[in-house]
């Protein structure tokens, strides 16, 4: 049966010490509210403690700010960095794509179905060639070319940081943008813009990936969903998977198999960072199921 109560999601980490879920559980008690979800994981090497909590306010005069304000004092206490998540509200995704249609056209028909309940306010591209495919879906495509020349992608960038702030996303998903976001974005949109990388990461950074493998002979390829930092494909990884490939097939053999690896791995990745399975932890994640 439905009902009107608020859910919401809190992520948190802190210095790991003797009471920290007792505290946050009696909090939530207090507040007349449930726990409906729980992850906890205590990284030893470090002694940092990580929750997630799935969180039902049984009283429906209770505000989500008033429930974050009183929380705040508990974090405090607690010394946590911490996020509280309303999950009646729908998160805004921004995509970047340049040539490569799959992993656009992927996620595309995942929103149209309904497996990904987000809201997708534009797509920006380098490139024309995908904006037929973007307004089928009735979304706004812009087209933002990007030379060569210092200047000119310097002011590229600007172009593309202004289209982005005017839609002020929650997350942003480099879905085969060939580009390198420039260190400023970075900063500016730590830990929410997430990247395909079209390899089993460390493995073949930068360009041509599949190329690189061939030249090595591998017998796995992969794709790796991670977090886009100042270096270059170094990110805090999110998700990854592999496909065997053999001595016989070629380079385009393996970017075909790639292809869908590269679909599922993004999909799952954008899944995990949205839900809040994803806590940041150094150059790491810790990923809750």
């Amino acid at each position: 049966m439905k009902t009107n109560h608020t859910h919401l999601r809190l992520v948190a980490s802190c210095p790991d010490h003797v009471g920290i879920l007792a505290r946050v559980a009696g909090f939530i008690a207090d507040q007349g509210a449930n726990i409906t979800a729980a992850n906890q994981y205590e990284d030893v090497r470090s002694k940092t403690f990580f929750m997630r909590y799935g969180i039902e306010l049984l009283d429906t005069e209770k505000s989500v700010s008033a429930f974050e304000s009183a929380f705040s004092s508990v974090a405090n206490e607690l010394r946590m960095d911490w996020r509280l998540t309303d999950l009646s509200k729908k998160q805004r995704v921004v995509l970047l794509v340049s040539k490569f249609d799959h992993c656009l056209a992927y996620l595309l028909h995942r929103w149209k179905v309904g497996d990904l309940n987000i809201d997708i306010p534009c797509v920006i591209s380098n490139h024309e060639k995908l904006r037929e495919l973007v307004e089928w879906y009735g979304i706004p495509f812009h087209y933002v070319p990007v030379p060569k020349e210092a200047d000119a992608k310097q002011a590229a960038f600007e172009k593309t940081a202004e289209l982005i702030e005017q839609v002020d996303p929650d997350t942003i998903v480099l879905a085969r943008y060939m580009q390198i976001f420039p260190p400023w974005l970075c900063t500016k949109y730590r830990h929410k813009v997430i990247n395909i990388h079209h390899s089993f990461l460390p493995s073949f950074i930068g360009a041509k990936p599949y190329h690189q493998a061939d030249v090595r002979g591998v017998k796995l390829i992969g794709a790796t969903c991670h977090y886009v930092t100042e270096d270059l494909d170094a990110g805090p990884i999110i998700e990854q998977d592999v496909v065997r490939v053999s001595h016989s097939d070629s380079i385009e053999e393996m970017m075909r198999l790639g292809k869908d690896v590269e679909n599922t791995v993004l999909a799952r990745g954008l899944r995990y960072h949205l839900e809040d399975r994803v806590l940041v932890h150094g150059n790491k994640t810790i990923l809750f199921n």
